[in-house]
C-alpha cells in the first residue's frame, strides 16, 4: 500500500484491516462469522481502491474478498446447521447439528433406560439427566421442579429417589427440594452417570449448558405454558424439536424421513401409540406444529411452525 494513497480514510482502513487480519490468525480457535466480516471489509476497501487508481488487479483482488466473504460464511453455515439465504442467515439455530446429534442421544437414553414408565417421570428424568451428564451431579431449585411437574414434582421426584436413580443429600427431602431457591439449590446425584461408571453419553460443558438450555426453552414454551400442556405433551414437543429438519419437517431426509415411527414417539412420551395425535394436535393449539399432522401408517408426519424453527435438531 501506498504511504501517500488517498483518501486517508481508505488508508486507514486499509492499515486497520491488516492489523485485524493478523490479529485473527493469532486467535486460539477459528470464528468463521468474524473471518467473513473481515473479508467482505476487504472487498468493499479494495473496490474502493481499485475505482480511484483504475487497476483492475486491485478489483479482482476484491472479487476474490468477496468470493471468501461468501464461501466462509456458508462454511460457519453448515458448520451451524443454518441455511443461508441472499441476505444471510435465514433461522438462527440454538443448537448446531453436532449438539442436536448429542441431543437425539439423551433422548434416546430416557427412551431406553427410564427407570419409570410414565410421562411425568421421563420428564423429569430428561432434565435432570441434561443437568448431570458430563458429572453426574446437578443443581435444581424448586422453581424448576414446579416448572417441570406442576403439582407432581414432590411425589416425582421422590419416586425417582424411591428406585435408586435419583440420590438426594443427606438430611434432604423431596418436598425440602422443592423449597429450594436459585441462591441455594439442592445438588442431585445420578449415580449412572458419575464419570466412575459407564456412561452413555460425552460431551463437554458448553455441549451440555446448550441442551440444558434448549430442553428448557422447549418446556417452558410460554404457548405450552398458556395451553397448561400436561408432561406428555411437552415430551412431545420436546422428541418432535429434535428429530426435525432444518425445514422443520419431521424426519430425516431419506427411505425413513417419512415421518417418525409412532411407536418409537409414544415410547419416548410415557404414551400409548393410538394415544400421540391426541397430543400433537395439542401441539397445533399451541402453534408449535403446523396443521398438516397426521399418523397414518403408524407414522407421525407434520412440521415444526415458523416460530420454533430455532428449536429444530437439524437431522
Amino acid at each position: 500500500m501506498p504511504d501517500d494513497l488517498q483518501p486517508d480514510v481508505l488508508r486507514v482502513e486499509l492499515t486497520e484491516l491488516g492489523d485485524a487480519f493478523r490479529a485473527y490468525q493469532r486467535r486460539p480457535e477459528p470464528d468463521l462469522a468474524v473471518l467473513a466480516e473481515l473479508h467482505d471489509r476487504k472487498a468493499r476497501a479494495f473496490a474502493r481502491w481499485a475505482d480511484l487508481t483504475g487497476d483492475t488487479s486491485l478489483q479482482e483482488e476484491a472479487d476474490r474478498a468477496a468470493a471468501a466473504a461468501q464461501t466462509t460464511r456458508e462454511m460457519d453455515a453448515n458448520r451451524h446447521g443454518v441455511p443461508v439465504g441472499e441476505d444471510g442467515p435465514l433461522v438462527e439455530r440454538l443448537l448446531t447439528r453436532g449438539q442436536g446429534v448429542h441431543a437425539r442421544n439423551v433422548l434416546e437414553h430416557v427412551r431406553v433406560d427410564s427407570p419409570l414408565p410414565e410421562a411425568e417421570a421421563r420428564l423429569a428424568v430428561l432434565m435432570i439427566t441434561l443437568r448431570a451428564a458430563r458429572a453426574g451431579t446437578g443443581n435444581v431449585t424448586g422453581q424448576d421442579l414446579s416448572g417441570w411437574l406442576q403439582g407432581d414434582a414432590e411425589q416425582v421426584l421422590q419416586a425417582l429417589a424411591d428406585v435408586g436413580w435419583l440420590l438426594l443429600p443427606e438430611d434432604i427431602t423431596a418436598d425440602d427440594a422443592l423449597m429450594s431457591r436459585p441462591e441455594e439449590p439442592t445438588q442431585v446425584t445420578v449415580p449412572t452417570l458419575i464419570p466412575t461408571q459407564p456412561r452413555p453419553f460425552f460431551f463437554g460443558k458448553v455441549t451440555r449448558a446448550r441442551l440444558s438450555g434448549w430442553a428448557q426453552k422447549v418446556v417452558g414454551d410460554r404457548k405450552l405454558r398458556k395451553k397448561k400442556a400436561g408432561a406428555a405433551t411437552r415430551l412431545l414437543a420436546v422428541y418432535t424439536a429434535a428429530y426435525s429438519r432444518p425445514d422443520g419437517c419431521l424426519g430425516g431426509a431419506g427411505a425413513d424421513g417419512d415421518g417418525l415411527a409412532l411407536d418409537t414417539v409414544a415410547s419416548f412420551c410415557g404414551l400409548r401409540p393410538e394415544d400421540v395425535a391426541e397430543h400433537a394436535g395439542l401441539l397445533v393449539a399451541a402453534g408449535w406444529l403446523a396443521e398438516e399432522v397426521d399418523t397414518a401408517g403408524q407414522r407421525l408426519r407434520g412440521r415444526l411452525a415458523e416460530r420454533v424453527l430455532p428449536l429444530s435438531g437439524l437431522l
